[in-house]
């Protein structure tokens, strides 16, 4: 059978639609129904799109198409990878999610400037596609700061000085670690050796000593904020401000995953994984990542809104997936990207959750959700799974990358760290399962009649109750995924 699309459309196709979605909440700012519907539309032509991509390439790697040549060697251009096709699908397809529960929400809540929000939305999609789709750093960099620009009128929305305070540390974080860092790193990287491909077994062997290639990784590492790696984390907690699906589109559509992404992307392609083993130039990434991921634990317990502690739980998650790249093996490699599709699905649904909760009785502190497990039971049980992924019990998704990350620990004779994924997940169990236990087992002298059914409205409830499914799915299709990954970690 021939191709649908040619792959090169299908990729620009892929970014120009988001980019309509901005025109048309622009154009029709004032007639909500068919803003909301059209820009449905285009969430779910991008997705038909990378599926498009998916039917054509497979999971082999595509030829690269260059769209402007800057100087030589440094191009803006894109190709397929697994990796970024696996990003791809993954945002375009919890871009649909996303939308529709931020019309139940937006609407439900009684929030302000719809058009325009949705318009950054569409935008931070947009250069979604253009970081999973880019064929070398320099493309990739682009992208990556046009996503932050597009993401903080979002944390900035509801305009109160809080909103505009942690919009300022969310920006003034994200930008001045990009800047100050990651440029200089690819800058650095372009002298080395003349090139910003993405190239299987990476580019800097034999162009840097191993000494240089720590410090390299360290310019990489902290210069990637949206992985918020301590210290650079909080940015994360002050974005908390912003509306939930913002809350949703940052932690497991966009941003972070975005920052782990670009992780991935180096650590295989720039540096590559056997560069990292024979070097040692990650260790000191991998103790780093450990502690980021002990430490956002611990903190997550103490914290009482739901959303601070929720936002705690992302930054100890995403350290997951650097301490797979550090672990310099094909296993954490694996486990990493593997968990940047578990996470996604799991922690997605937990921020929808949240918003859930607040559309329908307006609480944030868990404290103050005792006995409304039994009035919202979808939104709790969805909560519960969710929450079980995240663990990493079987049989949810999370189970597998957490199980990848071990066996890649094993594999790097990391003996440390596979205690400390094993203790967070015991440190998830204790920050995640206090609101479950509290919403069906508690109760309270003022609780309403135990048949009141309290859930919010249909479109805020519905999308998490999905998600939920989809961790569950998970379980049972992640042996496609890894064989999806396979060529990222095979030698060239």
């Amino acid at each position: 059978m021939g191709d649908l699309m040619e792959t090169s459309t299908a990729i620009y196709l892929s970014m120009l639609l988001p980019a309509m979605g901005v025109l048309i909440n622009m154009v029709l700012r004032n007639q909500p129904d068919l803003r909301d519907s059209l820009t449905f539309a285009a969430a779910l032509g991008t997705f038909l799109t990378v599926l498009c991509i998916l039917s054509n390439e497979g999971n082999g790697v595509s030829e690269t198409f260059v769209m402007i040549e800057v100087l030589s060697g440094l191009t803006i251009a894109f190709n397929v990878e697994p990796l970024g096709l696996l990003f791809a699908i993954l945002g375009s397809g919890l871009w649909m999610v996303t939308h529709i529960y931020g019309i139940g929400y937006m609407r439900g809540n009684k929030e302000k400037d719809h058009a325009r929000f949705f318009a950054c939305f569409c935008f931070a999609i947009f250069s979604v596609m253009g970081i999973a789709f880019a064929a070398n750093m320099f493309t990739l960099f682009l992208f990556y700061e046009a996503l932050t620009i597009s993401t903080y009128p979002l944390v900035a929305h509801k305009g109160t000085t809080d909103a505009i305070k942690g919009a300022r540390t969310y920006l003034g974080i994200l930008m001045g670690t990009s800047i100050c860092l990651q440029m200089v790193a690819v800058i650095w990287t372009y002298t080395l050796t003349g090139t910003l491909d993405f190239t299987r077994g990476g580019i800097l062997e034999g162009h840097v000593s191993n000494a240089m290639a720590a410090v390299l990784l360290a310019l990489y590492a902290f210069g990637i904020g949206k992985a918020a790696l301590m210290p650079f984390h909080r940015w994360l907690p002050a974005a908390m401000v912003a509306p939930t699906p913002v809350s949703a589109l940052l932690h497991a559509v966009a941003v972070v995953k975005a920052g782990v992404f670009t992780m991935l992307k180096v650590g295989i392609y720039i540096f590559g994984i056997d560069f990292l083993a024979s070097s040692s130039a990650s260790v000191w990434l991998m103790w780093f990542a450990a502690f980021s991921i002990v430490a956002a634990s611990v903190v997550a317990m103490t914290k009482d809104n739901l959303k601070a502690r929720l936002a705690y739980s992302t930054i100890s998650q995403l350290s997951y997936i650097t301490l797979g790249i550090a672990l310099a093996s094909s296993m954490g490699a694996l486990g990493g990207a593997m968990h940047v599709v578990t996470h996604a699905m799991g922690k997605i649904t937990l921020f929808m959750c949240a918003g859930s909760i607040y559309v329908a009785t307006h609480k944030t502190n868990i404290s103050q959700m005792t006995g409304l497990g039994r009035r919202m039971p979808i939104t709790f049980i969805a909560f519960f799974i969710g929450a079980l992924s995240i663990i990493g019990l079987p049989p949810l998704g999370g189970s597998w990358s957490k199980w990848l990350l071990i066996v890649g620990a094993a594999d790097s004779n990391e003996l440390i760290m596979i205690g400390v994924l094993l203790v967070s997940s015991l440190l998830n169990v204790a920050y995640l399962m206090p609101l479950v236990g509290r919403g069906f087992f508690l109760s309270t002298n003022q609780e309403p009649a135990k048949s009141e059914f309290a859930e919010g409205p249909v479109l805020v409830w519905m999308p998490p109750a999905l998600t939920a499914l989809g961790c569950i799915i998970l379980f049972f299709y992640a042996g496609y995924i890894q064989e999806f990954l396979m060529p990222i970690i095979s030698v060239p």
